[in-house]
């Protein structure tokens, strides 16, 4: 079957990235009850460039254009925070050498590291997950990187850097559907500002093995409602995304894209922040939403309103992989 690149906002095109994920490393010094990804820094060792190497080489045949780089995170006062960020540079350097186009997300960095990161990648992220301060008296009180002004100050970076940038709202870790639209507004008025967000996840919170909070997740059949408000909230031009893993019930899938979502993100082997959720096969993607007049298309992780934003080293391989 013919690969059919996302590239105008055809308000029948469902868009996802073939992606696969690759983590440096999975500790993190943050301990966010509801984490299911992270480990005791020390506990896991990090990953090699060799095996990345291996990995890429692997990944050669199987139609991958995205390699999304995320990380637990290295307190940026640690003495391991240099190598921690070479690795992450070096990561991005090596998929770019084996023709992929890398997106990094790995928490609040400074501003120089940002700066040095957008040399490597053709896009970034960072959840901003919700910009209400209760929460670091709940889930995130021993999460020192989840200070809502901390991470709204990455995004107003990204756009001072012109970095094409994804963020995104965490639904149900304890928040009021007040804070949502506060967030989204946030994000809205960054985006005004500066005109970088391709991307705005509605990610609801889903239960994991791993975690030490014991509460329901975010019910699905909510997502339709929040999704018609955000459409309200954000600008057109910003897609919505949700993560199909999270939303397994087709009619709800199916409602969400009624609703105004129009991406389904990275799919791939594995969803490491979610790894009790696999990934839905495409086909059976396709088989959910075509019949009801969509289109699935796959998109690289640079939208082609901001390939111009992008160094001219990358423009090329964008370039090449627009021709495919």
């Amino acid at each position: 079957m013919a690969v059919v690149w996302y590239t105008s906002s055809n308000d029948c095109t469902i868009s996802y990235s073939s992606a696969y994920t690759i983590v440096p490393t999975y500790e993190c010094f943050n301990r966010c009850t509801y984490c299911n990804f992270r480990t005791e820094p020390g506990e896991s060792p990090w990953l090699t460039l060799a095996e990345a190497e291996h990995k890429f080489r692997e990944l050669q045949s199987q139609n991958i254009c995205e390699i999304l780089i995320l990380s637990g995170e290295v307190h940026p006062s640690s003495s391991r925070r240099e190598s921690w960020f070479r690795r992450i540079y070096e990561l991005g350097e090596l998929a770019l050498s084996w023709g992929f186009l890398p997106h990094t997300n790995v928490g609040p960095l400074s501003f120089a590291e940002m700066q040095a990161l957008k040399q490597v990648n053709v896009s970034m992220g960072l959840m901003l997950e919700q910009s209400t301060p209760q929460l670091l008296n709940s889930v995130h009180r021993q999460a020192p990187s989840k200070i809502p002004q901390l991470r709204l100050q990455q995004l107003e970076w990204a756009g001072k850097l012109g970095i094409p940038f994804t963020t995104g709202l965490l639904l149900g870790i304890g928040e009021t559907e007040e804070h949502w639209w506060e967030t989204l507004e946030a994000i809205a008025k960054l985006h005004s500002c500066y005109g970088h967000i391709q991307e705005v996840i509605l990610q609801p919170y889903s239960p994991g093995s791993r975690e030490s909070r014991d509460v329901p997740g975010f019910v699905p059949q909510q997502l339709p409602q929040v999704i018609a408000q955000t459409r309200q909230i954000l600008p057109e031009e910003i897609r919505l995304q949700i993560p199909p893993n999270l939303v397994p019930e087709p009619e709800w899938l199916l409602a969400c894209l009624a609703a105004g979502a129009r991406d389904l993100g990275g799919i791939g082997p594995k969803d490491e922040v979610n790894p009790d959720y696999p990934h839905p096969q495409l086909q059976r993607l396709r088989e959910i939403i075509e019949p009801a007049g969509w289109e699935l298309a796959h998109r690289l992780p640079v939208y082609a309103q901001y390939d111009s934003w992008l160094p001219s080293r990358l423009q090329g391989l964008v370039k090449h992989w627009r021709g495919r």
